[in-house]
């Protein structure tokens, strides 16, 4: 009897990527589901008999459907990994319309579980800062584009789970590592801080946010897919950390400047108004919103990930390890201009 397929939605981004490779190095068989034309470099190397792709897009169902050919499970990693754009439905419909014709396309198929990939940022903001669990009710009004994407999806999983689906739901935190090959907007701000001019210290908010190992959030994927309970959520995380703690750290690991000064909120709000109109203009992303900085500048989506830990048995290394992965892996990879690069001393000391 042939064994069962996997498919894995999102397979060429940064998550769906490592999920695939540490798949099948497993051993299982995994079907790769990526638009035409996606970028296949996270996919290299691995083995051919273990793995398949399947081109389409997670919002036409038929396409998920026939990709689904064979396959018993799935992870819904897919999404489109901005916070803001000058049409939000590029961003809103991959989400909210993709996750519901994906799902549908698993119902058809009768498959025997579904992880599906949420975010924490589905839970809001921290109350007076103590860490947020799975029950946390969203608390943000008129949110930036993508986190109002990914609280909707999330509903729209919830939705599909209450009707009989074997839908298990993780939401992973800021996700850090190898692969991250775009980068995502936390990696980005990572190159940020390494191609600072030496004297240039990088100004922080009041805010913070939790990292996490990508690798780490990929056991997680696979621990619930395992063992999650349906219709359930599980936060996978890490440390929680001040914008400040964050900076630190990285210092500490490559020499480069500490963080610099404190911003006002209101400083913060009015840059991010005036990236989002340089934004507009350019065409580019901004580095900050002004519904980013009025949610996060002073506050934080710190969690707790102890369901996880107690009922998958998940874990997860120091913000320190999974920062210093992320860092290298840039620097090998050449994201980092050589003169920048070479100011970089990289000190990993396990903590």
């Amino acid at each position: 009897m042939n064994e069962p397929w996997t498919l894995v939605t999102g397979a060429s981004g940064f998550i769906g990527g490592r999920l695939v490779r540490a798949l099948v190095e497993r051993g299982e068989n995994v079907t790769a589901f990526v638009r035409p034309g996606a970028s296949l470099a996270q996919l290299r190397g691995l083995p051919e008999q273990r793995l398949r792709l399947a081109y389409g897009d997670i919002l036409v169902e038929h396409t998920v459907y026939r990709a689904l050919a064979g396959c018993a499970r799935m992870y819904h990693v897919a999404t489109n990994f901005k916070m803001w754009d000058t049409r939000p439905e590029r961003i809103l419909d991959p989400a909210i319309q993709g996750t519901r014709a994906t799902l549908e396309a698993a119902r058809k198929r009768g498959l025997e579980r579904v992880v599906v990939t949420s975010s924490v940022a589905a839970l809001g903001i921290s109350v007076d800062r103590e860490p947020m669990d799975e029950t946390h009710e969203f608390n943000l009004a008129d949110p930036e584009v993508y986190i109002r994407a990914k609280y909707e999806a999330e509903q729209v999983a919830m939705q599909m789970a209450d009707e009989g689906l074997p839908i298990v739901i993780v939401l992973p935190t800021g996700v850090v590592g190898p692969g991250d090959w775009k980068p995502t907007p936390t990696g980005a701000s990572i190159l940020q801080y390494l191609k600072l001019p030496p004297s240039f210290r990088m100004p922080i908010t009041e805010g913070g946010l939790n990292i996490v190992d990508v690798d780490d959030v990929v056991a997680g994927h696979m621990l619930a897919m395992a063992h999650g309970r349906v219709g359930e959520k599980y936060i996978l995380g890490g440390d929680n950390l001040t914008f400040a703690q964050l900076f630190e750290i990285l210092s500490d690991i490559t020499g480069l400047a500490p963080p610099g000064r404190m911003l006002s909120q209101g400083m913060v709000e009015l840059a991010g108004r005036l990236m989002e109109l340089r934004a507009r203009l350019s065409g580019r992303s901004p580095e900050l919103t002004y519904r980013l900085a009025r949610d996060y500048a002073g506050d934080v989506p710190w969690v707790t990930s102890k369901k996880a830990e107690t009922e998958l048995g998940y874990t997860h290394r120091t913000a320190r390890a999974a920062l210093g992965r992320a860092v290298a892996w840039f620097l090998e990879k050449g994201y980092v201009p050589d003169k920048a690069a070479r100011r970089v001393r990289l000190e990993l000391r396990a903590t």
